[in-house]
């Protein structure tokens, strides 16, 4: 540790004396020559557009863009509905997006892409503005809490190569950048938007913002409640948020800003495949309940040195509980009154906290080495997270949410993660065409648990073996832009991932599992090519190939001849496909009416993700990846004016399987088989009576499909999991 920590001084030191180097030789690069132009990371980015889809800036704020698999969605111009967090609809245009939906009112979002596990979206980077906000990004990267879409101003998504400054992730970066009011151009604007819908869905949003002299400011409150489409599967959502910013000049501000969120939902469980046939919307668990508390805490330092260089810190934690209630059995056994008792029979409770902290500091400048202009992005991190978990507790008999139990919670483990990491991009410009993007990271991991995994059948404790791991490496990662034209260009990059290991495989009980000794985090890279741009002002696009390649997939085994089970790394697996994005508005290409609108679009992926077998244990060698569809499309239709615009939007989803062994027949209980292939349609319409009043409305699932997007083993299962089917809901918005 204290290696790492010298080695962390000494990025700090190269930092400040690159400050001081940039200022004491007062590097001029005139205005007509300049390398880039350093957009700041507030929320005018996006807001001059009205397409909801955008290619990433080059760069924004202090990070570096360049080079890299982007997608920019602009919340205000998203033809969805985005008060129930409906994600098919909000990443409509981003291809290759595979979303589960299982969840009442998008409260859990899980997303993935490339073939990796969309749950609760563990394979990507989770941020909000910029900072950390899963149960814990190292050992548990489960995103338990997601904002409220209407206070979200963008959603910035890199795929790949966000490695280089994120860490941690195979699938990439999803950052969710809130309204924070610097938009708002006089001291006070009230805005709100009521929202009613299908299923007794209720949602108020209401929010204060303004700007005065030095400080723009920006508060929030939602409130979503409903019943669900499903029976058993009430929920509700409270979310407060709080931000203010002080100016102290045009080049140093300073940030607060504090979150809170309350999500309590029924789970109504799963079913089996016949169930779901005879009556997507019928529950046999009406005593399973989810309760999550979330707050995150933030502060941001942001300098801009001059017009060429800029300086940001982040200070920011995350406090979570999760807590669960219910009866666990597969869905083929039944909940019911126990004959001996003439009660219900005693629920299981799991309680989870998580306490997170860290710090980030970036830095970047622009300088020229000779005739070549470049521009540097730096910066360092310090983490440190604990969970504490409480599982298997004996509950109550009872039906409603009741966390309380009878004697001792069978496993309480402690977990621990710290890392430290330093990162370094540049931006070469080699010509006014050609730019390379090189970037190294360097990363110091450590995780332990400690703690009773279980209790024996004389009530002694069971304990976790004695485990505590760290480790330290180099990735790195290289990106490139030709520009062909001033809007079109080809890009590649090829960037190092990895995914430490899961607080999952450190709680081995010593009696029945055993610990590799080797056990090594997953590694792996994502490589992309491809030719995005715009024609004019009535063409985008952007096609582009990738290979992704996951080494060291953790798994448990029983090897030959042993009486325990192995956790240890299994196989590889290789994704490789095609990512496409094409929109074009016929109204732009073939007349002159400007406030007129007739756009196509279309987003489309072709994905083949195999288990290849290379590794130490080949079992499941050329099998398909589960979670995996082969295809993904949507598409759509809208049409409209200045102050209406009504979509209609197409959605297919192709099947895959829900294990790595490619079982295809459905198992009694629905916990695996094939998830079947389904197609959505859903529809849209705004209009906006002035500037300040707009009514939105729409229909989910228009012709009332019967389809589910996995099956699970535990929550929110046990069985397979029926999405919603047709909902409508009808939305008013004001500002003043």
């Amino acid at each position: 540790m204290k290696i790492v920590m010298c080695r962390l001084i000494l990025g700090i030191s190269i930092m400040l004396c690159l400050i001081q180097h940039v200022q004491a030789q007062k590097i001029k690069i005139e205005k007509d020559t300049a390398i880039w132009h350093l957009l700041k990371d507030v929320t005018v980015v996006g807001r001059n557009s009205k397409s909801d889809y955008q290619q990433m800036p080059e760069i924004v704020g202090t990070n570096i863009y360049a080079g890299k698999k982007t997608a920019l969605i602009v919340l205000e111009n998203v033809q969805g509905n985005i008060a129930n967090n409906t994600m098919r609809q909000v990443l409509a245009k981003v291809p290759g997006i595979h979303i589960w939906e299982s969840d009442p009112s998008g409260i859990q979002i899980g997303i993935a892409a490339r073939g990796l596990s969309p749950n609760r979206s563990w394979e990507f980077n989770i941020r909000q503005n910029g900072y950390d906000i899963a149960a814990d990004p190292f050992g548990y990267p489960e995103a338990y809490y997601n904002p409220q879409l209407q206070a979200v101003q963008r959603i910035e998504i890199v795929r790949g190569q966000g490695a280089i400054q994120y860490g941690p992730q195979f699938g990439g970066l999803v950052n969710y950048i809130l309204k924070n009011g610097s938009e708002i151009n006089k001291p006070f604007e009230f805005e709100t938007q009521q929202t009613i819908g299908s299923n007794g869905l209720l949602n108020s949003f209401t929010a204060l913002g303004g700007k005065k002299n030095k400080v723009n400011y920006y508060t929030f409150f939602d409130q979503r409640n409903g019943e669900g489409w499903r029976s058993n599967s009430q929920f509700y959502t409270k979310t407060s948020f709080g931000t203010v910013t002080y100016n102290f000049n045009k080049q140093l501000s300073l940030t607060f800003e504090l979150m809170h969120s309350h999500v309590r939902s029924q789970q109504a469980g799963g079913l089996t495949d016949a169930q779901i046939k005879q009556n997507a919307q019928q529950s046999f668990r009406a005593r399973n309940w989810f309760d999550i508390t979330w707050t995150t805490p933030a502060a941001t330092i942001q300098y801009e040195i001059n017009n060429h260089s800029r300086w940001n810190t982040k200070i920011f934690g995350t406090i979570g509980n999760r807590n669960s209630v219910g009866f666990l059995q597969p869905i083929t056994v039944k909940d019911s009154i126990n004959a001996a008792t003439n009660q219900y029979n005693n629920r299981t409770v799991n309680l989870d906290t998580y306490r997170n902290y860290g710090i980030e500091s970036r830095l970047i400048t622009d300088y020229s080495i000779g005739k070549i202009k470049n521009t540097v992005s730096t910066g360092i991190r310090l983490y440190t997270g604990t969970t504490h978990r409480l599982a298997d507790g004996k509950g109550s008999n009872g039906s409603n949410y009741d966390v309380g139990i009878t004697g001792l919670y069978p496993r309480d483990v402690r977990f621990e993660s710290n890392n430290a990491a330093v990162f370094i991009e540049n931006i070469f410009k080699l010509s006014d065409k050609l730019i390379i993007i090189p970037g190294l990271r360097y990363e110091w991991l450590e995780g332990a648990a400690a703690g009773r995994n279980g209790l024996s059948s004389t009530g002694n404790s069971i304990n976790l073996q004695n485990i505590k791991r760290s480790r330290s490496f180099l990735i790195g990662g290289i990106g490139s832009e030709y520009h062909l034209t001033q809007k079109t260009e080809i890009y590649a990059n090829f960037s190092q991932a990895y995914r430490p290991i899961q607080f999952a495989n450190l709680q081995a009980p010593p009696t029945t599992d055993i610990i590799d000794p080797d056990l090594k985090d997953a590694r792996g890279y994502n490589v992309d090519i491809g030719y995005r741009g715009k024609v004019k002002n009535y063409l985008q696009f952007d096609v582009s190939g990738y290979y992704l390649q996951y080494n060291n997939r953790i798994g448990t085994i029983t090897p030959t001849g042993a009486n325990y089970r192995l956790i240890t790394n299994l196989e590889s697996s290789t994704s490789k496909g095609i990512e496409s994005y094409l929109e074009f508005n016929a109204m732009r290409a073939f007349s002159n009416r400007e406030h007129t609108d007739l756009i196509l679009f279309s987003s489309y992926s072709y994905n083949d993700s195999r288990y290849s077998g290379n590794n130490k244990y080949a079992i499941t060698k050329g099998k398909k990846v589960e979670n995996a569809p082969k295809d993904i499309l949507r598409a759509g239709i809208s049409v409209g004016s200045k102050s209406f615009l009504f979509t209609a939007q197409f959605s297919f989803v192709g099947n895959s399987f829900s294990d790595a062994n490619n079982t295809v027949a459905s198992s009694s209980n629905g916990n695996t088989g094939l998830i079947p292939s389904y197609s959505i349609t859903d529809l849209t319409t705004s209009y906006k009576f002035s500037k300040n009043l707009n009514l939105k409305a729409g229909i989910n699932n228009l012709f009332d499909k019967r389809y589910f997007t996995r099956r699970a083993g535990g929550y929110p299962g046990p069985g397979a999991m029926p999405a919603d089917g047709r909902t409508f809901f009808l939305s008013l918005g004001a500002k003043f």
